[in-house]
Formats: structure tokens, C-alpha cells, sequence
């Protein structure tokens, strides 16, 4: 077990000790007015990484993004640009609405599944997997388009048994630590674990440049860190539960900014 892995599970340890006297009914959400993004937890230097388009690792995918975006693909021979033309112009706000009900499946996308439902049956080529380099680069380029723009979950009904899964997901103790997300971010937000401050866990800014990966990855690559730090299951990429979460956690970041591409330690 390396040094960062045994710091990890003993600080996990440590907070089992908080989340023993909460109570078991779902929490009530943090309030608008609380809600805060982990970039304002960073150093300085951190912050200056990201706000710098030129220092910010991550442009180095946006740039493989941009270059997928217009490079022609599958036995289609379209790009995606063949469909959606400027990306900056027509994708602006797209990602904020991110996941979405797809009428074909019947079931919630979110945005990496809906460019491989592109890139299928559109292009006709063979599927991005998850966290390639090539999915990443797609993602991170489309969802640069929205930066600034306030997440905007959808108000659509179809969403909601899906949306309601991924609270009571969120709420569920899991795995041999017997902890829940909600125990980490909603009630011992701000605390230290681990060196660093726990974040409230709102998706503003993937997909990430976490230093500590030293690359780029998705929120469902967090989620399963998450889910391996509490020493339980994780789905596999692209789980309907993990799109039932990230329905959740945007409907939870409603109206807060796009930060992507955000960097974190």
C-alpha cells in the first residue's frame, strides 16, 4: 500500500468517529446561499493554474478535443463539425444541461454517452472507452464551451425517478467504512482529511486536471475513487447508477458556473 493510499484510509478511519452520531434520515441539502466550489479552497498558485488558459494542463485535451471536433471519423466520413458546425457557437451552454432523457433509450445520457451515440450511429465508428484519451479530450473541448454558464439540470419529469436514485445513492452508506457521500461533503464540508479540505462536492468543473492523477478525468473517475476510498464496489463506467448520480449532483450545483477545464490538487 503506498504512503497517500495508508494516509487515505487511516483519515477515512478517523471521520467513521463523525459519521457514527449523525442521524440516518436523509439530510436536508446545503442551501443556495452555502453552496461553494473547492476552487475557492485552493492555494494561489493552484487558482492561477486554472485561471491561466496557457498554464492550465487540461487545454493540452481541450486542443485534442478541438482537433477530434473536426477531424472526420467512421464509414459516415463526418466530423462532428459536419453536424454541429462551431463548436463555440453551437455547443455554448450544452454541457450545463448535461445529463438529459433520451427518448431512444428511455433512459438519462450523459454527455460522454451522448457522443458515443454520436459517434455509433452518426459517424458510424467504433465507440470512444471511457476515460481514453479521445472520450476526455471530446468531453473536456464541448464542455469548455460552456465555462461560465450556470448549470441548468433540465425540468423534465422523465429525469426525476432517475434523479431521486441518485439522492438516495448519495445518502447510502457503502462498503467496510460504512459512510455515505453526504458524511464527507454536505456535513463535515470545510473539515481537513487527509491535508485537504473537503470539498461540498459540486461537479462545476469536469472534466478535471487533478494534480494528483497528474491527467484528466471524468466525475465518474472521482465517484469511484470515492467509492474505493470507503473500501466498497464501484460500478463499472457508464453504471446507471453513476448517471443516476451525476443527475443529482448537477440538480444540486443548479445555477453555480461551469469551471471546465478545473484543476484540483
Amino acid at each position: 500500500m503506498t504512503i497517500s493510499a495508508r494516509r487515505w484510509r487511516i483519515a477515512l478511519a478517523a471521520l467513521t468517529g463523525c459519521a457514527a452520531v449523525a442521524a440516518l434520515a436523509v439530510r436536508a441539502e446545503i442551501p443556495l446561499n452555502e453552496r461553494r466550489s473547492s476552487y475557492e479552497d485552493m492555494s494561489r498558485d493552484n487558482k492561477a493554474m486554472q485561471d491561466d488558459d496557457t498554464a492550465n494542463p487540461a487545454m493540452l485535451a481541450v486542443l485534442d478535443g478541438e482537433a477530434l471536433w473536426n477531424t472526420k471519423a467512421g464509414s459516415a466520413d463526418k466530423s462532428c463539425a459536419d453536424c454541429h458546425g462551431d463548436a463555440a457557437a453551437r455547443m455554448k451552454g450544452v454541457a450545463a444541461r448535461y445529463p438529459t432523457f433520451d427518448t431512444r433509450t428511455n433512459q438519462p445520457l450523459n454527455l460522454e454517452q451522448r457522443i458515443n451515440m454520436c459517434h455509433t450511429r452518426l459517424q458510424r465508428a467504433t465507440p470512444f472507452a471511457y476515460e481514453s484519451r479521445e472520450m476526455l479530450a471530446l468531453t473536456t473541448y464541448i464542455e469548455l464551451q460552456s465555462r461560465g454558464e450556470p448549470i441548468a439540470p433540465p425540468d423534465d419529469p422523465r429525469l426525476e425517478p432517475h434523479r431521486e436514485q441518485g439522492r438516495e445513492l448519495y445518502n447510502q452508506r457503502i462498503g467496510q467504512l460504512n459512510l455515505a457521500c453526504v458524511h464527507c461533503h454536505d456535513d463535515n464540508w470545510g473539515k481537513s482529511l487527509a491535508g485537504n479540505k473537503i470539498p461540498q462536492a459540486h461537479p462545476t468543473g469536469y472534466p478535471i486536471y487533478r494534480l494528483e492523477w497528474q491527467s484528466v478525468g471524468s466525475l465518474q473517475r472521482r465517484l469511484r475513487n470515492c467509492m474505493i476510498g470507503m473500501r466498497a464496489e464501484p460500478y463499472a463506467y457508464g453504471a446507471p447508477e453513476y448517471v443516476a448520480m451525476e443527475l443529482y449532483l448537477m440538480w444540486r450545483a443548479r445555477g453555480m458556473k461551469v469551471e471546465t477545464p478545473a484543476v484540483r490538487p
